[in-house]
């Protein structure tokens, strides 16, 4: 099946299988490894990515329903909301494996965009799907406040 799309705003055409998960053409066609394989059943968030703006669990999102769509990964996310998570994120050293962090901060980008000033309640919804084996959980949240507090000054 032939594919058009736009990663990180590059025009890409790919020949692969409909069936193929978006991570496996991120990772193996693309070269592009900082979107990471977890469970490959959208039960851990490793695989987080932006299509069309929203979140997704790329291991189950099936190339062929990324035809003529936009996925931004971690390596081409860039605008201020996710400048101010990397920031948070590096001055409260969330990560300490780091195999989630890709995850996390795109959903954390995802969430700060839906919600800018989000509860803890809101934070913990929407960061449920992502899981940290380390258990960074507590510095995770207080990234995202300390993340919207900055967007918000």
């Amino acid at each position: 099946m032939k594919i058009s799309m736009r990663v990180n705003n590059n025009e890409r055409e790919l020949e692969v299988d409909g069936q193929t998960p978006l991570l496996w053409v991120l990772r193996d066609e693309l070269n592009m490894t900082g979107t990471k394989y977890g469970c490959g059943k959208a039960q851990c968030g490793a695989c987080t990515v932006h299509l069309n703006g929203n979140a997704v669990r790329s291991c189950v999102t099936p190339i062929s329903a990324v035809n003529n769509s936009s996925v931004t990964t971690i390596e081409g996310i860039d605008n201020k909301t996710a400048a101010a998570v990397m920031k948070a994120w590096k001055s409260l050293d969330v990560p300490q494996c780091g195999f989630c962090q890709s995850g996390q901060v795109m959903s954390a980008v995802d969430l700060l965009t839906k919600k800018p000033n989000p509860t803890d309640e809101d934070i913990d919804a929407g960061m449920a799907g992502n899981l940290c084996r380390c258990a960074t959980y507590v510095r995770i949240r207080q990234a995202i406040k300390n993340a919207a507090a900055e967007l918000e000054a």
